[in-house]
């Protein structure tokens, strides 16, 4: 009997070397991109606070909070994109990876359409929900009116870094994401200041930087990588199940955040406006504090993909264990730096009353539970690239409900502070518990290996037959 581990896997760079410099490189430059991406809401959220107007900040905390779900459903999109283009790379099938990787951008982008067509009608009834009100609604929903169209260009282009990743070049797929927050910082000051737009400003370089953003995916996956076919009709519908397989969880999974967050946001919302804008702030401190922890699971996806591809079970358990050994690290030096700096963190967005409050006692305290966070994005990393997909999404939803929504609710009776609290007291149960399920899950992988011959049966049945196909035979072109 033979296993996927004696196929060849010439381009699986992540299936031979140090687990844990594979590890480090990815999340490192994975970290890199991801404040870039949130960097722009950061910057947006900077220099609205450099006008002086409470309402502004907390307007783009209601923002936020609903744009924060719409990157979920990309994100969650992205992990299917790594997940089933890194696995063909790791059984070293480059054309079956061609078609999986052309297949899923087309996938992304009809799905930011659909998205961004769903939620401009719902964003007055979305607004209300978290309980905006006056004229920081107003500015809320105007803000986004003008961001959230471009939302298919934020698909595309989380998918050609994704796809960059599945290839293993993080140095490319880094400067995609990169690209965006650089941008922001050169046009951001323009726009808001320079033209006297204000919030519209900060929402126009919302759309200027995504195109940026895609611009260099599309350098980086066609011209230098040419991972990608024409799109065909066959293969696109032959991939679809594969996708959907894991991106249905996955986006299931990721949506769960920022759900539980609106709850977060909604509660703030009964200690006014202050209390929300440091909501918002401390939801822009999170990510680029902790941008290593976030990164984790998208960084880690195509150095399991690859290993499960080619059959290298070990190296998927110590992926898991070098994964955790550095999140752990990781956390407990940021939680440090936090603490000591605090003050000039929180001073930095003009931050007064309940919200210089609200920054300081996460610092000091809620940071901590980025050490149990961490657990679990890493064990959510391991289900979604591993075939157990639902799993992620169990702990995620049980994270954003029985982990938010009860001590949110308990926390809210000793004020703004409370309510953050809770928020990261909830986590830490579900950290454990899904670290202890994953490696149960992990161990039963060499139980759940296929033939070779049923692998090629299964690929005859998921893939288009490329005896008459153009772009099989060397006669066919890449975008």
């Amino acid at each position: 009997m033979t296993t996927p581990a004696n196929k060849p896997a010439n381009g699986a760079v992540f299936t031979k070397g140090s687990i844990l410099r594979h590890v480090i490189v990815m999340t490192s430059t994975g970290a890199i991109g991801l404040v870039s991406i949130f960097f722009v809401d950061v910057i947006n959220l900077f220099y609205i606070s450099l006008l002086g107007q409470q309402e502004l900040a907390a307007a783009i905390g209601y923002a936020a909070t609903i744009m924060f779900f719409t990157l979920s459903i990309s994100i969650g999109c992205l992990i299917a994109t790594t997940a089933i283009t890194a696995r063909a790379i790791g059984a070293g099938d480059e054309a079956d990876a061609k078609r999986k990787a052309t297949a899923s951008l087309v996938y992304m982008t009809v799905i930011g359409i659909a998205v961004a067509a769903v939620v401009i009608p719902l964003l007055p009834v979305l607004l209300d929900l978290l309980g905006a009100t006056g004229e920081t609604r107003r500015l809320s929903l105007e803000f986004m009116q003008i961001a959230i169209p471009s939302f298919p260009l934020m698909c595309l282009g989380m998918g050609l870094s994704g796809l960059l990743r599945a290839v293993g070049d993080a140095k490319r797929a880094m400067y995609v994401t990169l690209s965006s927050g650089v941008a922001a910082l050169v046009v951001d000051p323009i726009l808001i200041f320079g033209f006297g737009l204000g919030i519209y400003g900060a929402a126009i370089s919302v759309c200027l930087v995504r195109v940026i953003f895609v611009l260099v995916g599309l350098h980086g996956v066609v011209v230098v990588h040419k991972m990608l076919q024409w799109p065909d009709r066959l293969a696109i519908t032959a991939n679809l199940r594969s996708f959907a397989a894991i991106a249905g969880p996955a986006v299931l999974t990721q949506i769960a955040t920022p759900i539980g967050n609106a709850y977060v946001t909604a509660s703030m919302a009964e200690f006014g406006d202050d209390a929300v804008a440091g909501w918002a702030i401390v939801g822009r401190i999170m990510p680029l504090a902790f941008a290593a922890v976030f990164s984790l699971s998208g960084a880690i996806g195509p150095i399991l993909s690859q290993n499960l591809g080619a059959g290298h079970f070990d190296r998927v358990s110590r992926t898991m264990i070098d994964s955790l050994r550095f999140a752990l690290v990781y956390c407990l030096v940021v939680w440090g730096l936090l603490a000591v700096l605090h003050d000039p963190v929180a001073r930095a967005f003009n931050a007064e009353g309940d919200a210089y409050a609200l920054i300081r006692f996460f610092c000091l305290f809620v940071a901590g539970s980025f050490l149990f966070n961490g657990a679990l994005f890493t064990a959510n990393a391991a289900f979604n690239n591993l075939g157990y997909p639902v799993y992620s999404t169990i702990f995620n939803w049980g994270r954003a409900t029985l982990g938010i929504i009860p001590f949110v609710y308990v926390g809210s009776q000793w004020g703004a502070e409370g309510v953050l609290a809770g928020w990261g007291i909830g986590g830490i149960v579900f950290g454990i518990v899904s670290v202890f399920v994953c490696f149960r899950a992990i161990a039963k992988l060499p139980a759940r290996a296929i033939t070779e011959e049923d692998m090629e049966e299964i690929n005859a049945r998921t893939t288009v037959p490329t005896k008459n196909s153009p772009f099989t035979s060397g006669r066919g072109s890449s975008l």
